[in-house]
């Protein structure tokens, strides 16, 4: 791992030292539950008490990826206050990283039985119908971007709006690597252009496309003058977690729309490119970061931290390191969790028959009780609130 070269009020946190992110530690059972003060405190008593929810769709192939003209689709879901106020609401960006695509229960089936029997040619074609874009007739798309609807929900109690958007056509892409953080990135600010554009005049590609996240009729919500661009938050799981780092780099700034000013960067379990040895493509140095991973995460290694640390090694802005023991990496996301029942959800952490209830990373030693997926998901919306509220809402307490 590489060393931390840091300011002194940069912090490297373990869940066991919480206490200097939020409030309160949150360690056993605690660690199930967010923490007195972050639900109930006075910001807390202070924030809008009800929520709603809708999303957007411009269409599957909305746009073609530069180089390649591979599809790629413009849909997300918002969370907000149904109390929009006066004054403009911070904006969270949510973007989640690299999975199936398409709920094809067969091609699942499929792709199962060849792995067990060793046929890899049968293998790659169930993965070909898994991983398409768009999807094939009579094929819904795996929802992606709702898997984080409670975390949006949470952060909306606390007066954000958040927006989780969809990147299906980017999975399913050919570009890999530096290339698959730099379209995630050029994927978000396509959508910041948009909420730009709506918030300053009510018009633009969002007008009118709003429906309502539960029933999927129409619903209009006004949001004019109610986002504020200037107060922007990015969080971005797996690989869009090396996404949001390219995005919020130094050198791309210049790629974010007129008006737009990312402040707070959550790296969820970031996956990027090994290979790359140009790291200032990453590199951030005045724009606070967090990373997150879990000590059983069978996806993403150490290395997540390493990457982290390196993207902001000459910050003059806060860093934190989180740590959060027993969980893996997909109970972050609920459509990638078996208690969904969605297509190619999974427990991707390692476990040993003699060790039940336990998990490490895969081929680990070091053991610990594994976090249940609502548990895991408590634990990170704690950390993801705390540390949005104090850089995007100047909340110091955390």
């Amino acid at each position: 791992m590489a060393a931390l070269r840091r300011p002194l009020r940069a912090c490297a946190l373990t869940a066991a030292t919480a206490a200097l992110l939020v409030p309160q530690a949150l360690t056993g059972s605690a660690a199930a539950a967010v923490t007195a003060e972050a639900a109930t405190g006075p910001a807390a008593a202070r924030g809008p008490r009800g929520v709603a929810a809708v999303t957007y769709d411009l269409g599957d192939q909305a746009y073609r990826l530069p180089g390649t003209g591979e599809p790629v689709e413009i849909a997300g879901t918002v969370h907000y206050p149904t109390d929009l106020g006066t004054a403009p609401r911070p904006l969270v960006v949510q973007l989640h990283g690299w999975h199936e695509t398409c709920a094809d229960r067969a091609a699942e089936e499929a792709r199962s039985a060849a792995e067990r029997a060793q046929d890899w040619e049968a293998f790659a074609a169930a993965s070909v119908k898994l991983f398409s874009w768009p999807c094939a007739p009579g094929v819904r798309p795996i929802a992606n971007d709702r898997g984080y609807d409670h975390l949006g929900e949470q952060l909306a109690r606390r007066g954000f709006v958040v927006v989780s958007i969809r990147a299906n056509g980017i999975n399913a892409a050919s570009v890999w690597g530096d290339e698959n953080a730099s379209a995630r990135a050029d994927l978000i600010n396509r959508h910041l252009a948009l909420w730009q554009q709506l918030s300053t005049s009510g018009r633009g590609g969002l007008a009118g496309a709003f429906r309502d996240a539960a029933t999927g009729q129409p619903h209009h919500v006004d949001f004019r003058h109610h986002v504020d661009l200037n107060k922007v938050g990015t969080m971005g799981h797996s690989r869009g977690g090396a996404g949001v780092t390219w995005q919020a780099a130094d050198r791309h700034k210049d790629q974010w729309p007129t008006g737009v000013k990312v402040r707070a960067v959550l790296a969820l379990a970031p996956a990027y490119n090994v290979m790359t040895e140009d790291m200032t493509a990453y590199e951030i140095t005045k724009t606070p970061v967090a990373v997150l991973r879990g000590t059983c995460d069978g996806q993403v290694g150490q290395e997540a931290f390493s990457f982290a640390a390196d993207a902001t090694a000459r910050s003059t802005a806060g860093f934190h390191r989180i740590a959060i023991p027993g969980a893996n990496h997909n109970y972050f996301n609920t459509e990638w969790s078996p208690e969904s029942g969605e297509v190619a959800a999974r427990d991707d952490a390692g476990h040993d028959p003699d060790r039940p209830g336990q998990c490490t990373e895969p081929g680990g030693t070091a053991y610990t009780p594994q976090l249940t997926e609502a548990a895991q998901r408590r634990v990170g919306a704690a950390y993801a609130e705390a540390f949005f509220r104090r850089y995007l809402g100047d909340d110091r307490r955390f």
